[in-house]
């Protein structure tokens, strides 16, 4: 489960995140790339934009439920 006290710094404010445990994979940047951005440099994915309709949450909710190391959290806003 993703940890926002490990979230990456670029991730904009808002309920969606990734933390350290990202591994690079690219799903949710394949999945959502509206959304999901690279660090070239760290070799990581960070929210670049937060969804501002239900569609758009979805498909965070999708690459969430898809990332293979559960580096994706949507709890950012509490």
């Amino acid at each position: 489960m993703a940890d926002k006290s490990q979230k990456w710094p670029e991730n904009v404010t808002g309920k969606f995140y990734v933390d350290n445990q990202c591994i690079d994979c690219d799903l949710c940047r394949e999945t959502a790339p509206d959304f999901f951005s690279r660090n070239e440099d760290g070799g990581y994915s960070f929210v670049s934009k937060q969804p501002l309709t239900d569609d758009d949450a979805n498909l965070c909710m999708e690459a969430l439920e898809g990332c293979p190391v559960e580096a994706i959290g949507n709890d950012g806003d509490e």
